[in-house]
């Protein structure tokens, strides 16, 4: 049976715990290095799940009308909060 990738908020709420594990400071060397790298897969599906949410946003807007665009030609952001807890 393949496992169900993680959600982003449990990907996210992992990583949280990782890093406050490692900035304890009491994290010893071999942990550490499996901390970071499980971090690092982490950071991974984080980005490309918000890079694929960003998708559908772009997707969404320019379905209901022109896209927004800042002075760089850029799609204009507004900022992301997550609220974890």
């Amino acid at each position: 049976m393949v496992p169900e990738p993680l959600s982003f908020e449990k990907a996210f709420e992992r990583l949280e715990q990782i890093l406050e594990k490692m900035n304890s400071g009491k994290t010893p060397l071999e942990e550490s290095l499996k901390l970071f790298e499980e971090a690092e897969k982490l950071i991974r599906t984080c980005s490309a799940r918000l890079t694929t949410a960003e998708q559908k946003i772009e997707q969404l807007i320019k379905s209901k009308g022109e896209l927004a665009l800042d002075a760089n030609e850029n799609p204009k952001a507004e900022p992301f909060h997550t609220h974890l807890g």
